[in-house]
């Protein structure tokens, strides 16, 4: 039997960088979504409140690949109070004909910010206005910086606006955005501004009351959330999905339960209506962006064919330059 191949987050960040193939991959598996033959079984999801920790497992079988992955995602929010990242975790990788482990990539999390990454450029590639001067992010993490390069690599703006909190942090994804896109990006005063002044925004919290309200909305706007990705969070107003022109899931399955349409059924809107996935919009199947005016929202709770997709890219990127190591079964 081949060994499995074993990899850290040094090599996978080396071989795999967030990039026009990165968000092409992660695009590919959204286009799989809208067809058959993908088996992709419901989160595993773990919340630890006194830990202020959450473990979230993901995974999908992707018609025509020879593997698939099992993705273990904790999320540890006080950690950096003691001097340890928020997020880790690993990916396993495994036959999709003999079931046998191939590869085990001990990415630390890295590979999940990748993938979620690249998911925010699909749908801000397919629902985003086609030029956009300013772009804004909620959040100030490394999702959100990487949330703002992704969507350069699709819609190269100008100019960009971030806010969170933390004014530390703010200061610092602001310098490495400017550094990662060559945009002038500067800390807006509040949420509000930046919503206001911008067309393309991303919102990246753990909030579980809304950081973004429907008054603040204005014609030409399309909105990522991805925050929301366990029972309870909520990011945007309902108000503000019911309001939207067009609002679509990256999984309706998982937004229905962990997403903003979770929030905007439990408020009374949108009971009747079944949104369109982003896979639909990538294939052509729905239309998308209705007009330059409209008002767009995607949201993105994390898709385990996402996990898939990207872990079999990293590999395949991996063993094309040597890295990892080689265990012997």
């Amino acid at each position: 039997m081949n060994d499995i191949l074993i990899l850290n987050e040094t090599e996978l960040r080396r071989a795999a960088p967030l990039n026009l193939e990165a968000i092409d991959t992660v695009e590919s598996c959204f286009r799989a979504l809208a067809g058959p033959g993908v088996v992709m079984p419901p989160i595993l999801s773990m919340e630890m409140k006194e830990a202020n920790g959450e473990v979230d497992v993901k995974t999908a079988y992707l018609p025509g690949m020879d593997s698939f992955a099992i993705k273990i995602s904790p999320g540890f929010f006080d950690n950096p109070k003691i001097g340890l990242p928020s997020l880790s975790g690993m990916m396993v990788v495994l036959s999709a004909r003999t079931g046998l482990v191939e590869a085990l990539l001990l990415d630390n999390g890295y590979l999940t910010n990748v993938r979620t990454a690249a998911a925010g450029a699909v749908a801000a590639r397919h629902l985003a206005p086609t030029v956009v001067e300013t772009a804004g992010v909620i959040g100030a993490g490394v999702q959100a910086r990487l949330q703002m390069i992704a969507a350069h690599l699709v819609r190269p703006f100008r100019h960009a606006l971030v806010w969170s909190p933390d004014d530390a942090l703010n200061q610092e994804a602001a310098a490495e955005i400017t550094a990662a896109t060559g945009a002038l990006v500067r800390v807006a005063e509040s949420a509000e501004e930046v919503v206001r002044q911008s067309h393309l925004v991303v919102t990246t919290t753990p909030a579980r009351t809304p950081v973004l309200m429907a008054d603040w909305l204005h014609p030409g706007l399309h909105i990522t959330c991805m925050g929301s990705d366990q029972h309870g969070k909520n990011e945007i107003d309902p108000k503000a999905i019911a309001a939207a022109d067009l609002y679509v899931c990256d999984r309706v399955s998982q937004c229905v339960a962990l997403g903003e349409l979770r929030s905007a059924r439990a408020a009374g809107f949108l009971t009747d209506v079944t949104p369109p996935e982003l896979g639909q919009i990538v294939t052509g199947a729905v239309a998308g962006r209705p007009s330059s005016e409209a008002i767009t929202i995607c949201d993105l709770t994390g898709t385990g064919a996402q996990d898939t997709a990207i872990a079999n890219f990293a590999r395949r990127r991996a063993v094309a330059v040597g890295a990892g190591a080689a265990f012997a079964r």
